[in-house]
């Protein structure tokens, strides 16, 4: 079978330039193969296709593990065919045994950029920028021509949520597929509107701040200034907060301090400095 431009043999010596460095600006498979596995011979050509069907929307590299030991054990490769998805550098995917040919298109199109995420892109800065309604056009248009991407879900819920409308975003969130729920931005997001939820009806920022220099211990107020914080984005503010209700307050509303704190930290990702630090405090005070 001949190779087309988007299929090539990787050694050892050219996998850091053959795969992640053109992972920076393209998806690349990586098929672990052997000569002597059957199944491997089935699974290549189809992958071999799609490669070309997708003109370069992906790259599909060839380690045979026989002859790159080494990558094999670096990638710890215990059974062939085994197939790795990296982007930006690093695996983000990936599957073992021979797929059906729909199965592996729904696997690369998690991963590969379509026509409408730039319509999404655009509408996303848009919703930043405060103009909900050609945001909610050019959601609208993204979503005609390409129903079935999941990421078109994903920014209507951003989009419900700027307008106010909290339970249709979450209802949409949940409704994702369970690769893109369990996505750390569709967590960020569930979380988020729980703290737009607290707020909504709660009393405005300085009359809370008012209560706490009238009352230190007021854990309603407390509680309530956390997610005004978390709205303006002073998660650190809100981090503190919550904190000094944890240790005044443990039991407010059953656990609410220690339960929020979680979700501030599922809201940033639950990495980076600020993460570690208070999760390193509410560890030592509750332990």
């Amino acid at each position: 079978m001949a190779d087309s431009s988007f299929v090539f043999e990787v050694t050892a010596e050219n996998f850091q330039q053959l795969v992640l460095e053109n992972s920076i600006h393209v998806p690349v498979l990586v098929d672990f193969w052997a000569e002597w596995c059957n199944p491997c011979k089935t699974l290549m050509p189809l992958l071999a296709k799609l490669a070309d069907d997708y003109q370069g929307k992906f790259l599909l590299a060839k380690v045979n593990t026989e002859q790159q030991q080494q990558l094999a054990t670096h990638f710890q490769i215990r059974s062939i065919p085994s197939v790795k998805l990296f982007h930006q550098g690093q695996v983000v995917d990936e599957f073992m045994g021979v797929l059906p040919e729909p199965e592996i298109r729904r696997f690369l199109d998690k991963h590969i950029p379509r026509e409408s995420d730039a319509l999404l892109a655009k509408a996303d800065a848009l919703l930043l920028q405060g103009d909900t309604e050609d945001a909610g056009a050019l959601l609208k248009q993204a979503s005609d021509t390409d129903p079935e991407n999941p990421r078109v879900r994903l920014s209507y819920a951003r989009y419900m949520a700027t307008l106010g409308k909290l339970d249709e975003a979450e209802k949409l969130l949940k409704a994702l597929p369970d690769e893109e729920k369990n996505k750390p931005d569709v967590a960020s997001m569930l979380a988020r509107i729980e703290f737009d939820r607290a707020t909504t009806d709660s009393p405005p920022a300085d009359e809370l701040e008012k209560r706490l220099q009238d009352n230190p211990a007021d854990s309603e107020a407390l509680h309530l200034l956390s997610s005004h914080k978390v709205m303006e984005n002073d998660y650190e503010g809100a981090l503190a907060l919550l904190l000094t209700l944890l240790q005044k307050d443990r039991s407010y509303g059953d656990n609410t301090a220690q339960k929020e704190m979680l979700r501030i930290f599922e809201l940033l990702g639950g990495q980076g400095d600020l993460v570690k630090r208070y999760r390193n405090k509410m560890f030592n005070f509750l332990h």
